[in-house]
């Protein structure tokens, strides 16, 4: 992945002047991808670089100063404070960054998905139509796991996306959607979501030694059948068998809100003596992906490992403690993608997957309005790195 921006045709004139919103709670993730592109337009050798149509293309920085300041009462309002006119603009936000407080009547209080999605608005609004282009990089889509009617209920997700359209946003990047269907919501406007399949691999492959990558002894699980397609993708490209599990519910009772998992009962072939790779799109308590962890131990599988590009964690590490004290996982792999504490990234059984370089070659190749197809499809990079992973090369 090292040279790529080398070999993008990237000769083509930019949209606008690059510019780039972190708002609060997505700032480290701002700035290292503002380092990399940065680091990239210095060095990139273009002949056009001294024309008009280039100005500004070499920055010391991209990113642009905003802040949401608060009343004492906890509104707010969104603030640029520099000039926005002409500029193509990408905005990141995460909205599961709990660790941001504002002061509320004297109350210290933690922001929701509801603020940081309230404040991305702000900060549109404040752009006031002046950007070239927006586009909304929003790793973990706002109120995604509301994405369908089972009851008379609400549908925040795509209410969510007709209103950004509304605003005035172009495109919204995305990674991993809960269910990429939504999109059928703003069906005239660009809506992406990203898979980070190639970092999960790599981030396996760097940190674990002596994997045998192939049928015989490895298999990709799903956890449930809505996250089929994205171990189906997996198991594909590094041909491997795929099993999957389905929860079995107790219709008859209503339990907070939703019918009791009676048990997880599983589909596929025999997993004895092979190594597991579960994936799924987010961790949130982690209960069911432990008991699925469990039930595959029970079935006498070898090591256990989790993707997930979302580790929420909402219960709290001491499950997975446990979990991995008692040899039923063995790596549990989520993203940088949002918010994670000190404690998460200190975890023997944890691996960090950073996905900053790969935001920047998005932001990079769209601001020169080149295709993304191949950043959207990694199946080549993947076959590479198994490559040199079973050469014993060194994948640094």
């Amino acid at each position: 992945m090292g040279n790529r921006q080398e070999k993008r045709n990237l000769e083509t004139i930019p949209v606008g002047s690059l510019g780039i919103i972190a708002l609060d709670g997505c700032r480290e993730l701002g700035q290292t991808v503002d380092d990399f592109l940065v680091k990239w337009r210095a060095e990139r050798e273009s002949e056009h670089k001294e024309s008009l149509a280039f100005s500004g293309y070499m920055r010391n920085t991209y990113l642009l100063d905003t802040k949401v300041p608060r009343f004492g009462s906890g509104e707010a309002k969104g603030v640029i404070n520099e000039s926005v006119r002409g500029t193509d603009v990408y905005l990141l936000v995460d909205v599961m960054n709990y660790s941001k407080t504002y002061s509320l009547c004297g109350h210290e209080n933690h922001m929701s998905p509801d603020d940081h999605y309230q404040d991305l608005k702000r900060i549109i609004a404040a752009i006031g139509g002046k950007a070239r282009r927006l586009t909304v990089i929003m790793p973990f889509l706002y109120e995604s796991r509301q994405h369908k009617r089972t009851a008379r209920e609400s549908l925040d997700c795509a209410l969510a996306l007709q209103e950004l359209v509304a605003m005035g946003v172009d495109n919204i990047i995305t990674f991993d959607a809960h269910d990429p269907r939504v999109q059928n919501a703003i069906p005239l406007h660009g809506f992406e979501t990203v898979q980070p399949a190639y970092q999960f691999i790599k981030g396996l492959l760097r940190n674990v030694k002596d994997l045998k990558i192939d049928s015989d002894h490895m298999m990709v699980i799903s956890p449930d059948e809505g996250g089929m397609s994205r171990a189906i993708y997996i198991a594909n490209v590094l041909g491997l068998d795929m099993g999957m599990f389905y929860k079995r519910r107790d219709y008859t009772r209503i339990v907070n809100g939703r019918n009791p998992i009676v048990a997880h009962e599983f589909l596929g072939t025999d997993v004895e003596g092979k190594d597991m790779i579960i994936i799924d799109d987010m961790i949130s308590s982690g209960e069911s992906v432990l008991e699925v962890a469990a039930a595959l131990k029970a079935r006498k599988a070898n090591k256990i490992f989790v993707f997930a590009t979302f580790g929420l964690f909402t219960s709290g590490l001491e499950k997975f403690d446990k979990a991995y004290e008692d040899g039923v996982i063995d790596k549990v792999l989520t993203t940088n993608l949002i918010y994670q504490t000190s404690d998460l990234l200190n975890r023997d059984w944890y691996i960090n997957c950073d996905l900053s370089k790969y935001i920047a070659y998005i932001i990079d190749t769209l601001n020169h309005d080149s295709s993304i197809s191949d950043l959207l499809n990694p199946s080549e990079r993947i076959q590479n790195i198994v490559t040199r992973y079973k050469n014993g090369e060194n994948l640094d």
